[in-house]
Parts: structure tokens; sequence; C-alpha cells
């Protein structure tokens, strides 16, 4: 059976590059009936953080992935990844390497410059395993421990040969051994590594499959090998290509993290199962040119040769922090709302109304038709769920904002609007039975006789009932509004000229 797993680290927010792997293994997983695992990867204790833990959880929960078996908390299993390491060490296949902290890369700049000097012997024919500790006899290796020598614990990676594995999205991929150092598999402090961790915890867990970024391809190399020392299968793995800014450039928590963020897009009121469905589309696609997919149909069509070898890009205004929103994700956003069946956006809709103070119990009654009406008609021009409770404030409210330019536009420019209003309201009142064709004909009719193009007065009564500047139909709005609180509005906005 397919055993995939997500592996988060609990060390900030869940980003859309995580977002988009849990999304990918849960689809591979669902579509061949397999099983879709989480496992969080705490084992920086001093990065991770509850708060972290939770936010993965939620975003899971939000995107609706839902994951088998029980969570795997990696620091849990430290005990199990110390014996995998002693275990190489008895077998021969890692060593005990007793150098000073100070000279075997302490610090990442120390690491960088012992990487460079690999590659650089290893083009030059140079075997950089000249570590006096690798031949070390083991029994000698044992005493000098247990005197209380500090020592990591490395692989013996091999002289010669090469680690090959097949990619399931780059295919065959390929790294002399000489360009790989020793592994460190236990840090002096008895701390295991991440790609030892990693490998033990895949075991444990029957992972078949690993589905995860691009940037992790050099590390699977390395952990090829670890599983090789242990005598464990290799799992299939499968790379998924970079998320970059528009510019082409390395998205980044530190610079984008208001845009790279899952949880900005879940408060700014993006709906679950449209923002899954653009996440989908960040470096794969299905046969065909359909984009807009329930998850019933993303499972159905997914598959690792739908996903690109070249970089997706995250498609946001890098100019104005204020427009951090993927483009398309707003769009499919804003379709979604547009066309999805009302009782499937109710619950969505009554979260964000409730939370704005304008949600009222009658309005999920089947008798109701006014609200049903009044999100029909609306929801044709929103993008997300907070522009029911901004913009759309005025359909559920008396305590709405007016737009300052379209106040100054269809307001104040025309000053016998303080006259003509008023009328327009008496008009109104007098509408018989008041509805959408005759709120029109008391309009048109009202503004004939004053002289006026009945654009003006359109114009004028959209802003004055709803604030804005541009909307649906002004004739299904004032039947929406009603004829009392439509007159009611009409005459205080002559009182703003």
């Amino acid at each position: 059976m397919i055993r995939v797993r997500f592996a988060p680290s609990p060390t900030g927010y869940l980003h859309i590059g995580a977002a988009r792997s849990a999304l990918f293994n849960w689809l591979y997983a669902r579509r061949e009936g397999g099983k879709f695992l989480l496992r969080i990867e705490d084992t920086d204790l001093q990065r991770s953080t509850d708060e972290s833990t939770r936010s993965i959880f939620e975003g899971l929960q939000w995107l609706g992935l839902d994951y088998d078996e029980e969570v795997v908390f990696q620091s849990a299993n430290a005990d199990q990844h110390r014996a995998a390491a002693v275990q190489l060490v008895d077998e021969d296949k890692a060593y005990r390497d007793f150098t000073p902290k100070e000279e075997r890369g302490g610090d990442a700049n120390v690491k960088q410059e012992i990487a460079k000097r690999a590659r650089r012997d290893a083009d030059e024919g140079v075997d950089h395993r000249s570590n006096p500790y690798r031949e070390l006899p083991l029994e000698e290796s044992k005493q000098r421990a247990a005197d209380g020598e500090l020592f990591a614990v490395r692989l013996k990676v091999p002289r010669e040969g090469r680690s090959v594995f097949e990619d399931g999205v780059f295919g065959t991929q390929e790294r002399d051994y000489a360009e790989i150092e020793d592994l460190v598999l236990l840090r002096s402090d008895g701390h295991p590594l991440y790609n030892l961790s990693v490998v033990c915890d895949d075991i444990a867990m029957q992972i078949t499959d690993v589905i995860r970024g691009q940037d992790h391809l050099t590390n699977t190399h390395k952990q090829v090998l670890i599983y090789e020392a242990l005598g464990a299968p290799i799992p299939r793995f499968a790379h998924l290509p970079l998320i970059l800014a528009p510019n082409k450039g390395k998205l980044s928590k530190r610079k984008h993290g208001a845009v790279v963020s899952l949880t900005t897009y879940r408060d700014r009121g993006f709906l679950p199962e449209a923002f899954r469905n653009a996440l989908a589309l960040l470096g794969w696609s299905p046969e065909g040119e359909q984009e807009i997919m329930p998850l019933d149909e993303l499972r159905e069509k997914f598959s690792l040769k739908g996903v690109h070898h070249s970089p997706a890009v995250f498609n946001f205004s890098e100019s104005d922090p204020r427009q951090w929103t993927d483009q398309k994700a707003l769009w499919m956003n804003a379709e979604y709302i547009r066309t999805m069946p009302l009782d499937e956006l109710l619950p969505a809709l009554r979260a964000e109304l409730k939370a704005a103070g304008l949600w009222r119990p009658e309005y999920e009654t089947s008798e109701h038709k006014w609200f049903e009406k009044t999100i029909n008609l609306i929801r044709e021009r929103f993008y997300t769920l907070k522009d029911f409770s901004g913009q759309g404030r005025a359909y559920f409210a008396d305590d709405f904002e007016f737009d300052a330019a379209a106040v100054a536009k269809n307001l104040k420019k025309e000053p016998r609007l303080k006259e003509l209003l008023p009328g327009l309201a008496g008009q109104i009142e007098q509408a018989e039975p008041f509805n959408a064709e005759t709120a029109e004909a008391a309009l048109r009719h009202f503004a004939e006789a004053a002289g006026v193009k009945a654009a003006l007065l359109i114009n004028a009564s959209r802003t004055a009932l709803t604030g804005q500047a541009v909307g649906p139909s002004m004739f299904e709005v004032f039947d929406i509004i009603g004829r009392e609180c439509s007159a009611r509005r009409l005459r205080a906005a002559a009182e703003m000229i």
C-alpha cells in the first residue's frame, strides 16, 4: 500500500510551499488508495513552538487535508535515531569522529568551507576522507567514548561509485560519492542530525513514497546512502519544482512573509476550496485546459506526470505590499464565490458575517428568500469573503462606510442633487408594488420631469444606498434595500452635499 507523509518543522507559520507539498501528498495517497501521514519534525528544540504546531494542524484542517494514523512527533524518536547510529558504528558502516568541534565545522561558515573543499577535492581527484578516525579500531573507539571523550558519528561514504535514484518528476539523478562528505549522523552532544532522523522515521512509518520540494534533491542522495547502510528498502522519490516570486527570485519568509503564509489567505477571506484549487495548479496541471476543479476532481486527475519541471511563479505585486495576494488565487476565489451553491458557501459566509456583527439567525431559514436573493445579487462582483462584510455591509446594516471617491464623483459634483435626491425619495415611496421594475419606472419618470439624465440619479442613488461607485443593477439594489430604507438613505445622502 502507498504510504506518504507530510513532515513540516514547527519553527514558523505554514507557508504555501509546505502547504502545496501536503496537498500533493494527500492527492497522491487518496488517488492511489493509500495512507497520508503527518509527522512534526520538532527536533530543533530552540525554534520549535506550540504556536507553529497549531498553525500546521489548523492549516491542514482549513485546506480539508485529513491524515491517517496518529501524528508522529520526531523528537520522541531521538533514542531510536541514536541507536541506529550506534548500530552503524558497530557494523563498521559509520565511525566515531573525535576531532574537536571547532575543527570539524561547528558553525555554518566552517560547514560551508568544508563543503567547498569537498567539491574541490573531488574535482582534483583528491580523497577528502582522510579523517584519521575513519579506520580507528572499533574497540579503541569504544574505549575512548567510554572514557568520556566527545565525538560525532559519521557515515562511511564509499570512496568510489555513484549515488543513483530515479526521481518521479526529474528522472534519473546521479552524484559521485567523491562529492559527498562522510555525513555526520550524531553531533558530539548526542543530537541526531536531520538526514538520519528523517530516514529512521520514514523506515519506522513504512513510507513508500517521498514527495517534497526540489530543494531536497541534494539531501536525497545522502539519505539513500543511509537507507542502504541500514539495509532498509529505499522509497520512491519525487521532487516538486520551486515556487518563485514574480521577479523569478526565491520566495522569502523574511521579505514576503505576508504573501507566503497560508493563514494570510484564510484571514483575508479566501475560501479553502478555491485556495486549494489554486495551490494545486502551482507546478502541476491536468490534461486539458480545465482550471476550476473541486477536490474530488483534483483527486481523480492528479498524477506525478503532470508535475512541471520548471519553477512555478506566485504572481503578486512586488512593489505594493498591500497587493500581496496571488492574482490567480484571487481570480479563482472570485469564481468560486460567484458559482458555488449557496448551501456550500453558507458556512464560510455565516462565519464572516458573524465576525462583522452582521449575521441574523433567520438568514439560514429556508423561508428567508431575501438573504438568498441578496447574496446572489452582490456576489457577482466580489473577490473574497471580506467583500461581503466590507463593500456589501450596506445590504445588512445602516452603519456602512462611504467610499470617498464615490461621494466626490457621484454626489458632490452636482449641487442640484441636494434637492433631487429627496424628490426621488418621494417618488420611490409612492411606487406600487415596490420592486426593481417599479423603482426603475419611478426614477426614469422623475429624471424626465426634472430635466436631468437618468444616469445622474442612478449613480447618485448607488452611492447613497451602498456607499460605493459600482455594483449590481441599481434597480435590483432598490428592491433589495427596500422602499423605506431606500428613501431614508436618499434623504440622508442629500445632507452630505
